[in-house]
């Protein structure tokens, strides 16, 4: 192709003219995101408006308390993106809900746990309130823990609370213990024990997460806003993962989480500490969105079976896991 002044000036104007196509449609797209108050990088992100300027979408941030309730929001069409955990996601995948599992937010660890008052042992559990949100990452994780210490769950009395109620029911002792995450789990701590962890239900063969996942509709219908909505959450983890000291008590990403969650500011630290964040470049690879994360979903459907909690398991929970995003998030770059 002989190239000369004329043929530049019509491809710099041909460019410019799909920038500023997309652009323009990019802001006519109204995002809706469902969110949960958990400390994560991605809230400061959320907090400064970035995910705004990154998808030039107008986007509308709704709180919820627990992961159905989002998976809820999502098959009705309330919300495009939201942040869920393993068992819901499960959940929502084993019922075929079209959605998209994006990006892995992080390894459950201390993050989540069992806290008890007035409880020593796991036989102690027999026949007390032990509160947890339904379906949840929590719920699965006390399960798996009532299994591994061979305490039937019907000798419990597991009450379905959201973390907003499950902290007002120990504040009136109308509950033993609770199954929950921060910031809700250190309130608790502050007046009870930790009679087991996500991390040790993991090594007892449960390992949980949480995700961002998509609607397929709108991920079909925007693909630009996907892709930029990841590109701003791999940003903010790499920030973190960079140099996670930096992310202290003082710090302006301490007291940005904290506004969005609830969280003491003080707290906000040892709460990050509290998963283990893959970066960007880990999100494709063959442990989690490249495979690992489609047999993670698999096992987990086939607990919940188990339990009672879903009528039926798939063959093939791929359709419901995509490294595409993150692929493509990495491709524009940091």
């Amino acid at each position: 192709m002989k190239i000369n002044r004329r043929n530049l000036l019509g491809t710099a104007a041909a460019a410019v003219l799909t920038l500023t196509t997309y652009a323009a449609h990019a802001a006519d797209v109204t995002l809706n995101i469902g969110y949960q108050p958990i400390v994560e990088p991605s809230r400061v992100p959320q907090a400064d408006g970035t995910y705004e300027k990154e998808t030039k979408a107008k986007i509308h941030w709704q709180k919820f308390d627990g992961g159905a309730d989002v998976v809820a929001a999502i098959a009705s069409g309330s919300i495009d993106i939201g942040y869920v955990g393993s068992s819901p996601l499960a959940a929502a995948a084993s019922r075929e809900l079209p959605i998209e599992t994006i990006y892995v937010v992080g390894l459950i660890s201390e993050a989540e746990a069992l806290a008890v008052k007035n409880i020593t042992k796991p036989e102690d559990l027999k026949g007390k309130k032990i509160a947890t949100p339904f379906v949840s990452t929590a719920h699965y994780s006390l399960l798996t823990a009532l299994k591994h210490w061979k305490v039937d769950p019907k000798s419990v009395q597991i009450l379905n609370l959201r973390p907003p109620e499950i902290a007002a029911a120990w504040e009136r002792g109308d509950i033993d213990g609770a199954y929950v995450w921060d910031p809700v789990l250190a309130q608790l701590k502050k007046s009870g024990s930790v009679l087991a962890t996500s991390s040790d239900v993991a090594k007892w063969g449960g390992p949980t997460f949480d995700a961002w996942i998509v609607s397929k509709k709108f991920a079909e219908a925007h693909p630009e806003v996907v892709t930029g909505f990841v590109k701003v959450t791999g940003a903010a983890y790499a920030s973190y993962l960079a140099n996670p000291d930096s992310w202290n008590a003082k710090s302006p990403e301490a007291e940005k989480i904290a506004k969005l969650t609830g969280a003491k500011t003080d707290e906000v630290p040892a709460l990050l500490k509290g998963y283990t964040f893959p970066s960007l470049k880990e999100q494709a690879s063959a442990d989690l969105l490249g495979g690992g994360t489609v047999n993670a979903v698999a096992e987990t459907s086939a607990f919940l079976l188990e339990q009672g909690k879903i009528p039926g398991v798939l063959k093939d929970y791929s359709p419901y896991i995509s490294d595409r995003w993150v692929k493509e998030a990495a491709k524009a770059g940091l």
